[in-house]
């Protein structure tokens, strides 16, 4: 959308309307001493076409995936995007709808709906699906409320190897609720310690929360946790940072989980600097009523005609406060539209291989990196396409030393595990060429 700027005509018929003479007049209620009393400090206009080589310079500043060769993950990763979806996405019919509370005008915005429903259980191997929400973190904070209104109980088990800010965001949500939080540590293979998670659950905790692959690309064994958690009356909690694995791995339904959240900004929105996000929301039939969000309903007609319908919309804008199960007041449609879209075009073979070029590609980064001098694998278990290095040397000027060669290396996990201020995740997906892999451990080897 082009920026027109209003001339002089233009604002002085919007005094006119208002009803006021100037512009001083206008804001005649602000006290003068709190009014700037000299011009903006902005630099002389520009043209058109100078603002376009102005903020295309600012843009070259910007270290991204295209002119940086990038391992970094950490919750936001780096896949290919097929030009197909920005193609359907920006159609108006995607791109402009507001919330489909209008069903009768609303039939291709809530079909779209419906079927990323349908993928989103497909993938996890869950019963039902909402329509998305904001992203991960806050859809796995939304998880614990819902396990505790499932349960009426105030006690949450969450392993460490959850991911920094999930844990963050949902202790922030819990805060005020009376719900308290008991973490359990990794192990030397990088997953959850089962014999901790087996002496700190019991009859007041609502659920188990864990994410696999983990925060350090750790494959954890959910159907265990599962048992475990269903023994003592709780549910188990399973996000999913990185759901291209689930092209691969067994899914998280299968294994035993009552509700799966997920990040699904890495299926077919692009980086982005970090947003926009999408999360999925998936539960058992069973527990629907109190899954937070909407929910789009599939139904006939009196004509016996196919029609689609926001149904179990539990929030305050459509029943009773007491009975809201969260004050969500949107989704992230447009997102959610474009992961669907992401899966559709991939298909189960498609997401398969993509997983596979991961997992592949991984493991000869973990090779190769594990040669380098000062350098080692720190956790021994099976990784997707993250794994944690540990250096002899600072992780932050390790990355400093990278970036100087155009090379984002990954995340200082110091950060958040002050056990771990001698690791890097470091991620690679599909993206990473072996040249570029080569060129990471011969940069960390001192090489050029």
């Amino acid at each position: 959308m082009r920026y027109i700027p209003n001339t002089d005509a233009d604002c002085r018929a919007m005094l006119q309307a208002i009803g006021v003479r100037s512009v001083e007049e206008l804001f005649g209620d602000i006290p003068p001493a709190v009014r700037l009393k000299r011009p903006l400090k902005v630099p002389p206009a520009m043209s058109e076409s100078e603002v376009g080589r102005h903020l295309r310079a600012l843009a070259a500043k910007n270290a991204d995936a295209d002119r940086y060769s990038m391992f970094l993950g950490a919750g936001c990763y780096n896949h290919f995007s097929p030009a197909i979806i920005n193609h359907l996405v920006l159609r108006g019919e995607f791109l402009t709808p507001y919330t489909p509370y209008q069903p009768e005008v609303s039939q291709g915005t809530l079909q779209a709906l419906y079927e990323y429903q349908s993928l989103v259980c497909l993938l996890t191997g869950m019963e039902v699906s909402n329509a998305s929400m904001y992203e991960g973190a806050s859809a796995t904070a939304e998880a614990v409320l819902m396990a505790q209104r499932v349960t009426g109980r105030n006690k949450v088990v969450v392993a460490r190897a959850v991911h920094p800010e999930y844990r963050m965001v949902a202790r922030t949500y819990a805060s005020q609720l009376g719900i308290s939080f008991r973490e359990v540590a990794f192990t030397e293979a990088g997953v959850t310690d089962f014999n901790q998670v087996r002496k700190a659950l019991g009859d007041q905790v609502a659920c188990l929360v864990v994410q696999s692959p983990n925060f350090f690309g750790a494959i954890e064994d959910l159907a265990p946790l599962a048992e475990a958690a269903h023994a003592v009356g709780a549910l188990l909690v399973v996000a999913v940072a990185e759901p291209v694995s689930l092209g691969l791995l067994k899914s998280p339904g299968e294994c035993g989980a009552d509700i799966v959240t997920a990040e699904g900004a890495g299926m077919g929105t692009g980086l982005n600097y970090g947003g926009p996000a999408v999360g999925f929301f998936a539960t058992r039939e069973k527990f629907v009523r109190h899954m937070p969000g909407r929910l789009v309903g599939e139904t006939v007609d009196r004509e016996g005609r196919t029609g689609y319908v926001l149904t179990l919309a539990t929030r305050e804008q459509h029943i009773r406060r007491e009975k809201a199960t969260s004050n969500i007041c949107t989704s992230e449609s447009l997102i959610a539209n474009m992961s669907a879209m992401y899966m559709v075009t991939m298909g189960p073979k498609g997401l398969r291989e993509v997983a596979l070029l991961n997992l592949r590609k991984t493991a000869y980064a973990k090779e190769q990196l594990a040669k380098v001098r000062g350098f080692s694998i720190r956790f021994t278990g099976p990784t997707f396409n993250e794994f944690v290095l540990r250096t002899k040397k600072k992780p932050g000027e390790v990355l400093k030393g990278l970036l100087k060669r155009q090379i984002i290396g990954g995340l200082d996990l110091g950060r958040f595990y002050p056990e771990l201020k001698d690791c890097l995740l470091v991620c690679v997906t599909e993206q990473k060429s072996r040249t570029e892999i080569d060129a990471l451990a011969k940069a960390l080897g001192g090489g050029r």
